[in-house]
C-alpha cells in the first residue's frame, strides 16, 4: 500500500449530527424555507422539524415562520 494518497482516495468523513442538520435543512429547504435560514434552523436541534414544517404549511410566509422560531 503506498505512503501517498491520491486526492481521490481523500475522503472527508461526516459525523453523525452533521449528517442530521444536513438532513433537516434539506428537509426545510424543501419545505420553503430560504437556504441560509434552512441551515440557520437545522442547527438549533432544540427547534421542532415537523413544527417548522407545519408552520409553512398553514401558510405562514417563511420568512415570519423562522423569525417566530428563532
Amino acid at each position: 500500500m503506498s505512503a501517498h494518497m491520491s486526492a481521490t482516495d481523500l475522503h472527508i468523513q461526516e459525523s453523525e449530527s452533521e449528517r442530521v442538520v444536513r438532513w433537516r435543512a434539506e428537509a426545510l429547504a424543501r419545505a420553503g424555507y430560504a437556504p441560509d435560514a434552512a441551515r440557520e434552523l437545522a442547527a438549533r436541534l432544540d427547534i421542532d422539524l415537523h413544527h417548522a414544517i407545519a408552520l409553512l404549511e398553514r401558510g405562514c410566509a417563511p420568512e415570519i415562520a423562522a423569525r417566530i422560531l428563532l
